[in-house]
């Protein structure tokens, strides 16, 4: 893998934690997993063990063994393994952050504890900081996901002198739809080159043009990567985006929005996620593990039916003059 110096830029996929059909973490999977990001998504970057990958669901144990594979079987083929470590024990984060920097991991991310919540800034980065303190020699980023931790500090307010507590602080995965926040963080940083990683994808358009430098997918309210499967549309949106052909740009979002809008009617969340994964890459992604109850048959054929509607499966049956086809 690259520097930990590296800016962490471009598409990041939240990755899938893949499982057996009793529940338990099928690592056979990850080598072939890592080669379809790279070869058949062109995403060269990964967000181990976060909300897409059930991280919270996953014992102290499981968590860093997951860690460990995808920083194994990525090594020298993905740019970026950023861990996330969050917990809602400061120890058990502290443990997973001190073994994410002793197995090679490119940078740690960390969510607000959400349980036993901080009740303002400082105390929310009082805990950050100690947390950070664990992989002193690590990037850092704050994963901001309030839809999830129920915490309403602004990620403005967070960034405001964080780096003077975190030394080793790089950037924000912000997972909201809060445009203002999102270019309040970016506006009043410009000096710092700090990574802006936009989390929601059926935004990630708007956010580019408010200063994102990157994106870990997710889709709001339901904060699941399409990156997985959709890595190489959203991957052309960016290309067009960096050419200036914003027209191109807006076309490949919109295209992008038409699956997310029809799916999240279906009712999404980690278990279809882990469906559609399975259906298009055919590696098994397996079950989600309870609480969450696996994907209907229903959903996956629909999702299926949805896909190539949008020439995103080859589909030898696919009418000509599909007017919903994406180009």
């Amino acid at each position: 893998m690259a520097s930990s110096k590296k800016k962490l830029q471009g598409l990041v996929a939240a990755t899938i934690t893949p499982m057996t059909e009793h529940g338990e973490i099928n690592f056979s999977v990850i080598g072939q997993y890592v080669d379809y990001l790279v070869e058949e998504q062109g995403v060269k970057n990964v967000f181990v063990n976060g909300t897409t990958g059930e991280g919270l669901s996953l014992s102290v144990s499981e968590r860093r063994r997951v860690a460990e594979e995808w920083v194994t079987k990525g090594r020298n083929k993905l740019d970026q393994v950023v861990i996330h470590v969050g917990a809602l024990s400061l120890k058990e984060s502290q443990e997973l952050a001190q073994h994410a920097a002793e197995i090679g991991a490119d940078g740690i991310a960390v969510i607000a504890p959400f349980f036993l919540k901080p009740w303002n800034k400082d105390v929310l980065i009082n805990f950050l900081k100690e947390v950070a303190a664990a992989a002193p020699a690590l990037p850092f980023y704050y994963y901001h996901i309030p839809a999830v931790t129920g915490i309403k500090i602004r990620a403005e307010e967070v960034l405001d002198g964080i780096q003077e507590k975190i030394p080793t602080f790089q950037g924000l995965k912000f997972s909201d739809t809060d445009l203002l926040d999102f270019g309040q963080c970016v506006d009043q940083n410009r000096q710092r080159q700090f990574a802006f990683l936009f989390g929601v994808d059926e935004q990630l358009l708007s956010a580019l043009v408010m200063g994102a430098t990157g994106a870990v997918g997710s889709v709001c309210c339901f904060l699941f990567s399409t990156y997985n499967y959709l890595g190489k549309k959203t991957n052309q949106m960016l290309e067009a985006f960096e050419k200036k052909d914003f027209s191109s740009a807006l076309n490949h979002q919109f295209c992008i929005q038409r699956f997310i809008n029809f799916v999240v009617k279906l009712g999404f969340g980690v278990s279809q996620t882990k469906a559609i994964m399975t259906l298009v890459s055919g590696i098994p992604m397996g079950p989600p593990r309870l609480p969450l109850q696996k994907a209907s048959r229903e959903f996956t054929d629909n999702a299926e039916a949805k896909l190539k509607s949008l020439d995103f499966l080859s589909f030898n049956d696919l009418k000509e003059g599909n007017l919903e086809a994406c180009s």
